[in-house]
């Protein structure tokens, strides 16, 4: 299991939730002891440092110095990912199934509905972790990312805030990419469902207030569209919120709720019961609805 926050570098309860998630699973209780004989987990906390310093989206990283690094680049027009004021890339529209994916001209500048290139660091480190991972493992079973959204959303069909957006859908056709044998949506819906459950028996906490981020997304050039082709179940956290802004005792239910959610997947993952859970709960999630403006 591949676990990673703050790609995008203003997006920061992920961190905060994973780094609390592993101390405990670091201690010394039989809990612990029996989710590490079962399970591989490694994490890449604040995989976006720079943009985490300077509270931004993108990484920091100019098109000058990509054409540096990628010198067959010189010419063409910039990823349509980049953005020129800050100046950096949304890390998290960098990625390609294809791990050995060399950049060429001719995909540039591309869009939301392409693979990326891995023309930044951040995106190639994730992909050497994961290409050691599958070397030794042949699958990563279970990638996991950690995000904020926007915090004006409500349960469908309620007037309830929306807490956590989660989702196992990032691809509408993995035929469109190429031959990707392993690809298994139902596997990604029964991690969610499993994140929908434990979050479900915290009963009136208001952790249940979870939904699904939209799920008309095609996002192959996202880690977890390349990953999902590869064969991982994939799962994205959105937490509801404003990392900016948010005050103390809230920030601190949102990083539990998503701590909660990932100890849930975790647990049942080692146990095995996550194999267990019937993917078409998924569907009953209710969905996200913006809040009503005046």
């Amino acid at each position: 299991m591949l676990v990673q926050s703050q790609i995008h570098g203003n997006e920061n309860h992920g961190t905060e939730a994973l780094l609390n998630t592993l101390q405990h699973l670091g201690g010394s209780t039989a809990e612990a002891a029996a989710v590490r004989d079962e399970l591989t987990i490694v994490a890449i906390p604040r995989l976006n440092v720079d943009g985490g310093e300077h509270q931004h989206r993108q990484n920091d990283q100019s098109w000058d110095q990509t054409v540096e690094r990628f010198p067959q680049l010189a010419g063409v027009a910039p990823a349509w990912n980049y953005n020129a004021n800050v100046p950096g890339f949304d890390v998290n529209r960098d990625f390609n199934p294809d791990l050995d994916y060399v950049p060429q001209p001719a995909d540039f500048p591309g869009n939301s509905a392409s693979v990326g290139w891995y023309i930044t660091p951040e995106a190639q480190t994730v992909r050497e972790v994961y290409r050691d991972l599958e070397a030794e493992f042949e699958t990563v079973d279970y990638f996991v990312d950690l995000h904020n959204q926007g915090p004006c959303y409500l349960v469908e069909g309620t007037d309830r805030l929306s807490t956590l957006s989660i989702s196992a859908r990032f691809i509408a056709d993995p035929n469109e990419h190429g031959d990707w044998p392993k690809f298994d949506y139902d596997a990604s819906r029964r991690a969610n469902v499993a994140i929908f459950n434990a979050l479900q028996d915290r009963g009136d906490s208001g952790f249940g207030d979870l939904t699904l981020y939209p799920q008309d997304t095609n996002l192959p050039g996202t880690a977890l569209g390349s990953f999902a082709l590869r064969g991982s179940a994939t799962v994205l956290f959105e937490t509801s919120s404003n990392t900016q802004s948010t005050g103390l005792k809230a920030r601190g239910m949102l990083v539990k709720q998503v701590e909660t959610g990932l100890d849930g997947l975790i647990d049942s993952i080692a146990d095995g019961s996550v194999e267990q859970l019937d993917p078409e709960v998924y569907e009953t999630i209710p969905n996200r609805t913006p809040v009503p403006r005046n």
